[in-house]
């Protein structure tokens, strides 16, 4: 009867189009209520947990970079560039277009603002020089996808959040899947366009261009350099990439005026209000789930119906297709990843690959009916009906879903450069001698719950009752989420409250959520936001 009155409220609540804050809210609250413990007051204080994490702060800023570029010349400039080294290759224009929403994509992590940065400026060009209507439109709206796949992203930073991931490792492993899709795009540019008309390289037009187009061009090189290199973190480099807007449009190029910044201000925060209450509450709901282990249920569901990881692959596919045409992504990551992201992991399936598939399933979506967002952006922009929008962009989403396929099928596209990193902090790791790791406290009676080794999408963690703990990274990962490039650290743990880790000048505190509690044939414990599940050794099995 509960459950059936969930479906039911979220019936009425569709049927009476109520926004989707509206929707999460109430199924919150009723799962609290009817569900749970009863106790409204839970989501007060995981709307306040949600708020409290700096990663958050990249998707204001990100918006914000975006929208400034778009306001200013940056994009142009881009383009400018493109058109003078691609001026000799088959479809050149062509392949300018897609290469500049590929860095502009670099910049902003968003598809609909490269799309209007970029088609806005490529559109009139493309059809001035000949190109087939339909071609420039599809062209374009596929490029403008490649926003929420080449990092930083703003979906990737929400996956991240929901799953409890790494965000580095997420922009790491959609470098190959970007350059998939973007190579992808050019081949078919090339072939589309095989007959126009080709320019030559003009040295003195490409100088001209490098002139003009030099600090936009060292933008994408300076936020994901930084990033990659660690000199500062996502959210930093959100940051900065609102500084470096600022300071080249309106001190150096001066083609954006300081009487703007207020306008795009407010339109970048109309465009987070309702995002930023949705996500919350969505954290919220998560926490229910996780505490009343419904993903493990589910995942033991799923078990008895698909019994190995291709199936589950093909059948999460075809899911997340049909989901991406009727929700948006950021809605879709919301509600599915915390279902979804333990389902793969139970098939062996690396949660930061699974979250590319899903990215990458969900940007198809952009471009297909009923509410691909790209299709009413370019209907929009380029002043067509979405009729024949969708139609330019048929023959792009099947090119998409064989990258999809390959993406699929293929970790290593996406993982290659975690592994890499993995290969080299597990040789730096096992190297240090574990007569030099510090004897920690020994736990008491009652915090022998906490020993074993714990199992978990951040790594495996190993908890011996003289208080050392040990890490094992997640398969491709550079470390864990809680003890990062740490091999043995010694524990202090409160009471059943929190955990401090400490590892030579590296020192972190976090909530115990949930204790250890065995339910079943499983013991589970919840380290902030992350279920760890106690592995069963052969003294402990029954």
């Amino acid at each position: 009867m509960v459950v059936a009155g969930l479906l039911l409220l979220i019936l009425l609540l569709i049927l009476f189009g109520q926004p989707l804050f509206v929707i999460i809210g109430a199924v919150t609250g009723y799962c609290f209520l009817f569900m749970g413990n009863g106790g409204l007051s839970n989501i007060i204080g995981d709307l306040y947990y949600g708020a409290d994490k700096e990663i958050l702060l990249a998707i204001p800023l990100f918006i914000l970079a975006g929208n400034l570029m778009t306001h200013g010349s940056i994009a142009r400039r881009l383009i400018d560039v493109g058109r003078s080294v691609t001026a000799p290759i088959p479809s050149g224009l062509a392949v300018a277009g897609v290469i500049s929403c590929g860095i502009f994509a670099a910049i902003s992590g968003s598809s609909p603002v490269t799309l209007i940065a970029i088609g806005g400026v490529m559109y009139p060009a493309l059809r001035q020089a000949g190109y087939n209507q339909n071609f420039s439109m599809g062209i374009l709206a596929a490029g403008g996808t490649l926003g929420i796949i080449i990092p930083p992203s703003i979906p990737m930073i929400i996956y991240a959040i929901m799953v409890g991931v790494s965000v580095i490792d997420l922009f790491l492993a959609g470098i190959g899947p970007g350059l998939l899709l973007l190579t992808a795009l050019v081949i078919y540019s090339v072939f589309r366009g095989w007959k126009m008309e080709r320019g030559k390289w003009v040295m003195a037009d490409i100088l001209k261009s490098l002139k003009s187009g030099i600090l936009a061009l060292l933008m994408p090189v300076i936020i994901l350099g930084g990033i990659y290199t660690g000199w500062f973190t996502a959210t930093e480099s959100a940051a900065i990439a609102v500084i470096y807007a600022v300071f080249v449009e309106i001190l150096i190029h001066r083609e954006l005026s300081l009487k703007k910044l207020p306008a795009i201000f407010s339109e970048s925060a109309e465009m987070l209000g309702t995002l930023f209450l949705i996500l919350l509450l969505a954290v919220s709901l998560n926490k229910f789930m996780t505490e009343e282990q419904i993903p493990q249920a589910l995942v033991e569901k799923m078990s008895a119906l698909i019994s190995n990881k291709v199936g589950f692959l093909i059948g999460v596919n075809i899911l997340l297709l049909i989901v991406g045409m009727f929700m948006d992504i950021m809605s879709a990551i919301l509600v599915l990843a915390p279902l979804l992201a333990p389902m793969a992991i139970h098939y062996g399936i690396n949660p930061i690959h699974f979250g590319i598939i899903m990215i990458v399933n969900l940007e198809i979506g952009y471009l297909t009916p009923p509410v691909g967002v790209n299709l009413f952006v370019a209907s929009s922009i380029f002043k067509v009906p979405l009729g024949q929008v969708i139609k330019a962009v048929a023959p792009i989403v099947l090119v998409f879903l064989v990258c999809l396929g390959i993406i699929t099928s293929i970790p290593e596209i996406a993982l290659f450069p975690l592994k890499n990193a993995g290969e080299k902090q597990k040789t730096t790791l096992s190297s240090q001698p574990a007569a030099k790791t510090e004897q920690g406290k020994q736990l008491t009676e009652e915090q022998q719950v906490f020993v074993g080794k714990w199992k978990s999408a951040s790594g495996t963690l190993e908890i011996t009752d003289d208080g050392i703990a040990r890490l094992a990274p997640p398969i491709g990962g550079v470390g864990s989420k809680y003890l990062p490039k740490m091999a043995e650290a010694t524990l202090e743990i409160e009471g059943l409250k929190s955990i401090t880790v400490k590892s030579g000048e590296t020192v972190k505190t976090f909530k115990v959520v949930k204790a250890p509690k065995t339910k079943g044939e499983k013991t589970t414990m919840t380290l902030d936001k992350v279920v760890y599940t106690k592995e069963t050794t052969a003294e402990e099995e029954p």
